[in-house]
């Protein structure tokens, strides 16, 4: 069995994004060799997030909404987490956006369904975050 290890890094112009980080999690496949197993891609910071879902304009606004009915940003005052920064908020997104994804490799591809796509979400950007790729097959 073998295992591979990539980092991905972003820092996003703005507080909230999503981004596409599909192209990369699939080049960090290839990278790897491995052609049967399990791909692992987890954000390595509290408040970002890595989901799968569908790569659609509508649906990422739909979110963007939902998440700041169920969290939103301000007033900074409403959280108890809030006094060194104001990021209450991004901590209770990513908990309902989730941690990490797991896709199976088969062939040496992801083996997606119908419109899925890996994600990076981000909920409190400006500064430099961390994704890992985590790579076991043969």
């Amino acid at each position: 069995m073998k295992s591979y290890r990539k980092e991905l890094h972003f820092r996003t112009d703005t507080r909230r994004a999503f981004v596409n980080i599909t192209p990369q999690v699939e080049d960090a496949l290839r990278e790897s060799g491995i052609r049967e197993g399990l791909c692992l891609v987890n954000a390595m910071n509290i408040t970002a997030s890595v989901f799968i879902n569908d790569d659609e304009s509508g649906l990422h606004r739909d979110y963007e909404r939902w998440l700041e009915k169920l969290a939103p940003e301000k007033p900074y005052d409403q959280y108890d987490h809030n006094g060194y920064e104001d990021n209450a908020d991004a901590h209770l997104k990513r908990t309902v956006m989730g941690r990490e994804v797991v896709v199976a490799v088969t062939g040496g591809r992801l083996d997606f369904g119908t419109w899925e796509q890996i994600f990076y979400g981000e909920f409190d950007g400006k500064r430099d975050k961390r994704v890992l790729v985590k790579i076991i097959g043969e």
